[in-house]
């Protein structure tokens, strides 16, 4: 052979192993990625080849599956009383994609999670058609179908979170305004007309956006609670009925501007008690400026500020700064400056008190479930945090009840049951200038003292009138709705 043939035979040999090479590499190491890859059809129109499994609350569905009359897609997604789980279930579009427990759990609802392998074979040696498993919640639709109706009555923007403080299972998870995932759950032909009036719509009142999750708000007052933990854990105050250092008025350390309180109320030297009945600024600010930014900060992340919670919906980290200077750190300790927090937040601070200082991780989905109900996994309670002693847990725990008794939190009583609380008004806008916030934090504990429900209610109402804005005006009787509705569905 002639020294050009050789070098074509060469060539062309490189050639075939190049071919090789590459088909093997497809075929062996990146056929997984290429086989899930979202740009591949055949995943799509293999996950509404059939049925979804389903979301169960209560021990029933929330959502389901029907037919299509036209297309690739044999399937699509239903939802029962969609706006009102939306902020659980999210939404699972043919054309859009899909959110929230139902992209999470996208495997396990398909029935193509590798646990249902077993399951999958035995279907399909005896002829059984395939179907998805289902996700078992946590959740209450009493208190779900309270939460959601107190805030749409209300008529704002706001969101609602409930927790079982012994677990910190999510009882209730409302967001408003809201969005019928139904709507645009087909193809991009028949619900794009849908779709762009909701991304529209994002534009003001944003109905796609999880308030109780992913929205973070100067908390206000609510916070004190924090305050009132960390005075109580770094031995500042021992006692709910000690009289505090707190002069009026307050200069804040390095200022010459007063820090005021909300009208003539009994704040000098208060007790804490008194401080957190009328909700005194010029206590806890001081609290938190004599304590530290170290100290006051440590406390905050034994709540859970600045980490991420995941539910396994991902909520966003609630902030409390570090490196701040003594009237910073002041402000922060009354929920303003730079501490924000998502209603879910506030929700574990309420439900670690009532948990006489244990803080459960919050959690809303059960078990998982194979198309024949078969467990394929459960989830177990787990400490999060220890924010107080029993000892001090129990000492704020009668702080707050004389809020709801005797205090700004009337509007939370309920016949028969003890119920702790906070009210809260939190600035907005730059000097205050837009309507503020109203914010609710509550636990009902029965005769046996065990606590079945905490809850956070947050409000934003751009109509209302200004001066009738109030924690305890607006958000105290969307909480109450909730814990009458969870102890109810106890009985």
């Amino acid at each position: 052979m002639n020294k050009p043939l050789r070098r074509i035979a060469l060539f062309c040999g490189l050639l075939v192993l190049a071919l090789l090479i590459r088909d093997n590499w497809l075929q062996y190491v990146k056929a997984d990625e290429l086989r899930t890859a979202t740009d591949n059809r055949r995943v799509s129109i293999e996950r509404y080849a059939s049925p979804r499994g389903d979301i169960i609350v209560d021990g029933e569905p929330i959502t389901g599956s029907v037919e299509t009359k036209a297309g690739d897609f044999k399937y699509k997604r239903t939802y029962k009383n969609g706006a009102m789980w939306a902020p659980v279930t999210g939404f699972s579009s043919q054309a859009f994609g899909s959110t929230q427990l139902e992209k999470i759990n996208d495997g396990i609802l398909t029935g193509n999670d590798d646990r249902l392998f077993f399951r999958n074979t035995l279907d399909m040696l005896t002829g059984k058609p395939k179907q998805g498993g289902n996700v078992v919640t946590t959740l209450n639709s009493a208190a779900q179908k309270a939460a959601y109706a107190g805030l749409k009555n209300q008529g704002g923007k706001g969101a609602v979170v409930a927790l079982e403080p012994s677990t910190g299972k999510i009882l209730a998870l409302a967001s408003y305004p809201s969005y019928d995932p139904s709507s645009f759950a087909g193809s991009r032909d028949g619900d794009a007309e849908a779709w762009s009036k909701l991304q529209k719509k994002s534009n003001s009142s944003d109905p796609t956006l999880n308030r109780a999750l992913r929205e973070t708000y100067p908390p206000g007052s609510t916070f004190k609670v924090v305050t009132a933990a960390a005075a109580l854990e770094n031995g500042k105050y021992s006692s709910a009925d000690q009289k505090t250092d707190s002069p009026l008025p307050w200069v804040m350390p390095g200022t010459q501007t007063e820090l005021k309180n909300e009208g003539n109320i009994p704040c000098k030297d208060a007790t804490m008690r008194v401080a957190l009945q009328y909700s005194c600024n010029t206590v806890f600010g001081k609290i938190g400026a004599d304590l530290g930014n170290e100290k006051m900060l440590d406390e905050a992340k034994k709540f859970g500020f600045d980490e991420e919670q995941f539910t396994p919906i991902r909520a966003n980290a609630s902030v409390f700064s570090k490196d701040m200077n003594d009237s910073q750190t002041a402000l922060s300790s009354i929920g303003q400056f730079n501490t924000a927090a998502t209603p879910l937040q506030m929700a574990m601070v309420a439900s670690a008190v009532a948990n006489d200082g244990k803080l459960m991780k919050p959690y809303m989905v059960d078990s998982l479930q194979s198309s024949n109900l078969d467990p394929v996994e459960k989830s177990e309670p787990q400490e999060l945090s220890r924010p107080l002693s029993p000892g001090n847990a129990q000492i704020l725990q009668s702080m707050m009840e004389t809020v709801v008794k005797d205090g700004t939190g009337k509007n939370a009583q309920i016949d028969g049951v003890t119920v702790g609380g906070k009210t809260g008004t939190a600035q907005h806008g730059v000097k205050n200038s837009e309507n503020p916030y109203a914010w609710f934090l509550s636990y009902a504990k029965l005769h046996d003292h065990s606590s079945p429900v905490a809850v956070a209610v947050v409000i934003e109402d751009d109509n209302a009138v200004r001066d009738d804005i109030s924690g305890g005006g607006l958000a105290a009787p969307i909480a109450k709705g909730v814990m009458q509705a969870v102890i109810n569905s106890k009985k």
